[in-house]
């Protein structure tokens, strides 16, 4: 990996054996997008603490203090009403998670996330919220563009949270994980590339 950048094995669907496998290879940030799949593995795996766990996929509000109890990392933010969820939830915990917030930079039903102006428009009241570790900007393209295209996406992705003094960008997957670190990505998400298809 780059300097600066990050592997997110991104283990939904996988066997806890197989988590287990490349947590020996010194993989410790392990991706999963269903609460109630994530909580058994975590149970089987509790002996490995030094794990850190990632929210990957859509969160519905009523799973929200499920997830702000069980993961260290949420990349699925994706409007300012989830994130006043969370932060109410989180101070009811006592936690302070680590959130990127998803943006959506070309039009597409298939996903959510901020526009741009919508999310400049909300974010003094996103940097207003306690409890809550803002950390950077999550995308994903729609699967209709090309490599070029993605990287262009992508580095638009970099610039906006640049431009917002956050960090971090967690973009790039299995299929384009390479123009998303020349975008400036500093969490690629990677599943099949690591484990093979899905297992569960």
């Amino acid at each position: 990996m780059p300097l600066g950048a990050s592997l997110l094995a991104v283990s939904k669907g996988q066997h806890p054996r197989s988590i287990r496998k490349l947590s020996e290879y010194g993989q410790l940030d392990f991706g999963e997008s269903r609460l109630q799949e994530a909580l058994p593995k975590k149970n089987e795996l509790k002996d490995l603490n030094q794990l850190r766990w990632h929210f990957v996929g859509k969160l519905q509000k009523n799973k929200v203090r499920g997830v702000v109890k069980e993961f260290d990392f949420i990349h699925s933010v994706d409007s300012l009403r989830l994130m006043e969820r969370i932060s109410r939830i989180s101070q009811e915990e006592q936690k302070t998670p680590k959130i990127f917030l998803q943006v959506k930079l070309r039009d597409d039903p298939q996903k959510g996330g901020f526009l741009k102006q919508d999310l400049l428009k909300s974010w003094p009241n996103i940097l207003s919220l306690k409890n809550i570790h803002l950390i950077g900007l999550m995308t994903i393209p729609p699967i209709a563009l090309n490599l070029s295209q993605r990287k262009d996406l992508f580095c638009e992705c970099r610039s906006l949270a640049d431009h917002l003094e956050l960090k971090h960008c967690s973009m790039g997957m299995s299929n384009d994980w390479e123009e998303a670190l020349e975008g400036g990505a500093t969490w690629i998400r990677l599943g099949s590339l690591l484990f093979g298809q899905r297992k569960l």
